[in-house]
């Protein structure tokens, strides 16, 4: 007999105890296979969720292979056990197509069109002119680093210089421990490879940044969802999920948190290192954002000093997109590792562009780039900041530093109808659903202060508030 409880008054997602709690008894054969589940509405009303609950929790069992749909029967309980080497379930295309198209429309989105949620810096902000002195001097030097592979790991004295802007963080590692990358998404993609095989559980911020959460989706992870808190992650649903799915790593993001520009307390994060400590799992800390802080806090990594935590930032948020240039900092073995995967999928990384980088960093030239751009920013985010609450609008925090505000207009359930609205009127907007790891409804959005001081943007979000949009 099907019996779940769901409890309303805990910070656990409501789709997600659905989930553990089918898949549980699927696993200790409480449930048959070829059971049926209770339809989508008796579910909802039996257990007092709302129907869109259940559709998603019921969806993501399928995608586990925990159950099928039947047309026109209801939900079932598969004949087969899912395991680690079944294909990657079809609905996870499905998904990404939608991830894909978004990050296709703000890739190929024309000169007029605002990216009002975008998740980099406009042109005009960046140092074209620091990247053309810099090339010029690299330019005039001879060597072979123009026509050759790089090493394995990657330009040392950059390395060398990476390790000593880490120690500025209070993070101790040696130019062995650090391996260079094309940016933090192939960063990220060679830990994935590393730590998970198809079938593996990962905890994952919700919201958080949705291109991981694509590739985790490629890669067949089942990805469990952290309600991310003003001050960081929910330590307890964290600890709950920990125990009940055995995850073997954590994504998350300590400062500056994409998308909504919270910082981890210290004692969130120390709750999350006791928690990696108890569970055995390995936390993965993206930093990103790390030279957009004016005064830097101690990182997971700080805390932790890479024994149980995997480090990775890059350059592509402050220098250039194009200067694909990134790091991961681990212990030594993890390094070597992750090296032979690099080696496998891509040969080296661009010896060039991380000579470039280098350049920059070391010839004073960058820091004087970064002072003007932090002042810019804290200039952008208080007027924008004070533009949102003049209209009404709920921002869940007000972020210290970085370019993003998580912010929420009143009475507005569902801010996905409202990013397709605005894009009719050349608006991009960043609907809260595509930050969720399972594509969720949210009310939420992510706004860019450096953008969103557009007189455009704050005239259209000012006829909503005041109720003269349609």
């Amino acid at each position: 007999m099907f019996s779940l409880t769901v409890s309303h008054q805990g910070g656990q997602p409501l789709a997600d105890q659905i989930v553990a709690g089918v898949k549980r008894q699927i696993d200790d054969r409480h449930l048959r296979p070829g059971t049926r589940l209770p339809s989508i509405r008796n579910f909802a009303a039996t257990y007092d969720v709302s129907r869109s609950t259940v559709v998603e929790a019921y969806d993501r069992l399928v995608a586990m292979g925990y159950l099928q749909s039947r047309r026109g029967a209801g939900f079932y309980t598969t004949a087969q056990h899912p395991c680690a080497t079944h294909p990657v379930p079809a609905d996870h295309h499905k998904r990404n197509e939608q991830l894909v198209w978004l990050i296709r429309r703000l890739l190929e989105a024309e000169e007029n069109v605002v990216l009002a949620g975008g998740p980099w810096l406009p042109n005009s902000w960046l140092d074209e002119g620091g990247i053309r002195q810099s090339l010029n001097v690299l330019a005039r030097r001879n060597g072979a680093y123009l026509l050759e592979y790089g090493h394995p790991f990657g330009y040392l004295p950059l390395r060398e210089h990476l390790a000593l802007m880490l120690a500025g963080l209070g993070i101790n590692a040696h130019a062995g421990q650090i391996l260079l990358t094309q940016g933090t998404s192939q960063a990220l993609e060679l830990i994935i490879r590393y730590l998970l095989k198809p079938g593996d559980a990962a905890l994952v911020d919700d919201p958080g940044y949705y291109n991981m959460f694509g590739n985790l989706r490629m890669q067949g992870i089942e990805m469990l969802a952290v309600p991310r808190n003003k001050d960081g992650p929910d330590v307890a649903t964290l600890e709950r999920l920990a125990a009940a799915h055995r995850p073997k790593v954590y994504f998350t993001q300590s400062v500056m948190q994409n998308p909504t520009g919270t910082d981890m307390s210290p004692h969130v994060a120390f709750g999350v290192l006791q928690a990696a400590e108890r569970h055995d799992f390995t936390v993965v800390e993206d930093d990103i954002f790390s030279d957009l802080q004016i005064l830097p806090t101690p990182r997971l990594a700080t805390l932790d000093q890479l024994n149980r935590v995997i480090y990775a930032r890059s350059f592509s948020k402050t220098l250039s997109g194009s200067l694909r240039v990134g790091l991961i900092a681990c212990r030594r073995q993890i390094a070597e590792e992750l090296a032979d995967i690099k080696m496998l999928t891509s040969i080296t990384t661009s010896q060039f562009t991380e000579r470039l980088v280098y350049l920059m960093l070391v010839d004073g030239h960058y820091r004087k780039y970064l002072s003007r751009l932090h002042e810019r920013l804290g200039e952008a985010r208080l007027s924008v900041v004070g533009a949102f609450e003049r209209m009404g609008m709920e921002l869940l925090v007000e972020p210290a530093g970085g370019m993003f505000v998580w912010a929420r207009l009143p009475h507005i359930e569902d801010s996905l109808a409202l990013a397709e609205a605005a894009r009719a009127d050349g608006i991009m907007l960043a609907p809260g659903a595509v930050f969720r790891p399972h594509l969720a409804r949210s009310p939420w959005m992510r706004f860019n202060v450096a953008v969103c001081e557009d007189t455009r943007v704050q005239r259209w979000l000012q006829r909503l508030t005041s109720g003269r949009a349609a």
